[in-house]
């Protein structure tokens, strides 16, 4: 009856341990989701991966937000940013050694975006900036950090039906681009938390 007992125990924290833990975020946290606008299944078939967007954290004395390259280049509140995703399913990652001075020029160099279009070609200037260009520039900018890799269009996960259509999309298979996938393949990010968000 005892080993039963702390086999149950045992069983009890290991549940409890798996439930999400609250995140104290930091500014330049990294936020990826699925979402469900209207590319967001194809990029994540073409980079075999359960991510079509990421963002930026900034935390404000009113709040947390996401800064985002959406159409166009947005400030939103967290839970905005949350549930548009599908099913609520949210991933944290923090820099490693980031310190808070980095973080606050990461953010601040995201900013400097803001209003600026969306990106659908996925072309690496500053006139347009698609969501992890946005990330990534800020990071290089902010804080001298290179994150994510760079991929050929033509070597990701897609049909050759759906690479003859690139060039009407205005895209090329040989032009490169940086996925939300490669930002969570990055070993420099911690993996801070997964879960679905509670609706409320």
């Amino acid at each position: 009856m005892g080993l039963l007992f702390r086999m149950v125990c045992l069983a009890g924290i290991v549940a409890v341990s798996t439930e999400p833990q609250p995140v104290k975020f930091h500014d330049g946290d990294v936020v990826l989701q699925a979402s469900r606008s209207e590319r967001a299944a194809l990029i994540r078939k073409a980079s075999r991966s359960a991510y079509s967007h990421v963002g930026l954290i900034e935390v404000a004395s009113d709040g947390v937000y996401v800064i985002e390259a959406v159409q166009p280049v947005s400030r939103t509140p967290l839970a905005k940013w949350v549930a548009r995703g599908i099913d609520g399913r949210l991933t944290v990652l923090r820099f490693k050694g980031l310190t808070e001075e980095e973080g606050t020029r990461v953010v601040r160099e995201a900013k400097r975006a803001l209003g600026r279009p969306y990106d659908a070609r996925y072309r690496w200037d500053d006139a347009r900036l698609y969501c992890s260009e946005l990330v990534a520039k800020a990071f290089a900018r902010g804080a001298g950090k290179a994150v994510g890799r760079q991929e050929v269009l033509g070597e990701l996960a897609l049909s050759a039906e759906e690479l003859k259509q690139a060039p009407a999309l205005g895209l090329s298979v040989t032009q490169t681009l940086l996925t939300p996938q490669s930002l969570a393949d990055d070993a420099q990010f911690e993996h801070l938390a997964e879960w679905v968000v509670p609706r409320r």
